[in-house]
């Protein structure tokens, strides 16, 4: 944590909102719902990454007890107008990615899919063993139309709460029962359309794991990345963008996650995140290997094929 004062200001990336919207029988879209919450649908199937609703403010998360908030849930998959999921894929286990997976996955009808910290989290909160699928790294699932590989990945340094989720989370509880677990590239595949695309949950990654997968677009997490060296943002580009062949990058993970989604969005303070730094490096390398470079914009359905 740093002591510089305030926030970036969003509206000095205007221009970057600007993901292609999606037209009439585009196939298949992908929607934008904060943090890393990413809902993939074409019409018949759907996925849904985290799908982290509640967003508890700030003296909940640092000094009380915190647990998923079933109106904001109701209020935020109405809102985008979803009502059936084939799946619900937390990007990892701390609480402003997995807190919610059970609840959405119980009110949609989707399974909940992870490795054994989000299996406990699931157990947690009633979710029966068989709407719970565990996760091999590297193995092919299939759900719906879509085919999902999680790649073995690893979170921004700081790690604040490290470590595997070992038995079952009931809430309320500390933020900090919510460890991280397992981290993911999640990588999906559209069968019907061959398109690809990789939710970068966290801004980590284990050197060389993405080799020899491919994707045309990449939802980049940069979660405390304005924070690390030039040198690490670098690196995390190389192994994550370049190691894909990804021609379209959307930032994801820059919003302030402790303001509900009913106010508008902010960026995370100065002191946790510095998304300057990161849109100054990134527009770097993305100018540099002639890749397109957003930021998403809330709610709307976008087609980042086009």
């Amino acid at each position: 944590m740093r002591l510089k004062p305030g926030r970036p200001d969003l509206r000095d990336y205007t221009a970057r909102f600007d993901v292609p919207a999606a037209r009439e029988g585009a196939g298949v879209t992908v929607t934008w719902l904060g943090v890393t919450t990413i809902l993939v649908q074409d019409g018949e199937s759907s996925l849904l990454t985290d799908g982290f609703f509640s967003r508890p403010p700030l003296a909940a998360v640092g000094l009380g007890r915190i647990a998923p908030a079933s109106d904001r849930i109701e209020a935020c998959l109405a809102r985008a107008g979803v009502r059936a999921l084939d799946a619900v894929i937390p990007v990892h286990t701390h609480f402003d990615h997995v807190m919610d997976s059970p609840a959405v996955a119980e009110r949609t009808g989707a399974v909940l899919v992870g490795g054994g910290s989000a299996a406990n989290v699931g157990r947690g909160a009633g979710l029966p063993e068989d709407r719970i699928v565990l996760a091999t790294a590297g193995a092919v699932m299939t759900f719906g139309n879509y085919e999902v590989t999680l790649v073995e990945s690893g979170h921004c340094p700081p790690d604040r709460y490290p470590g595997e989720i070992t038995g079952p989370v009931v809430a309320p509880v500390r933020a900090s029962a919510y460890r991280c677990g397992e981290a993911w590239s999640t990588l999906v595949h559209h069968r019907p359309t061959g398109k690809r695309l990789i939710v970068q949950g966290s801004a980590g990654f284990v050197p060389g794991a993405l080799a020899g997968h491919r994707a045309e677009v990449v939802y980049l997490g940069v979660g405390q990345l304005g924070l690390r060296p030039e040198r690490y943002i670098t690196e995390y580009w190389n192994e994550t963008v370049r190691a894909v062949g990804a021609r379209r990058v959307v930032l994801i993970h820059w919003d302030d996650f402790f303001r509900p989604l009913s106010l508008p969005l902010r960026a995370l303070p100065y002191a946790g995140d510095d998304l300057d730094v990161s849109m100054r490096v990134l527009g770097e390398l993305a100018d540099r290997d002639g890749t397109a470079l957003h930021m998403p914009s809330l709610w709307e359905r976008a087609d980042p094929w086009r």
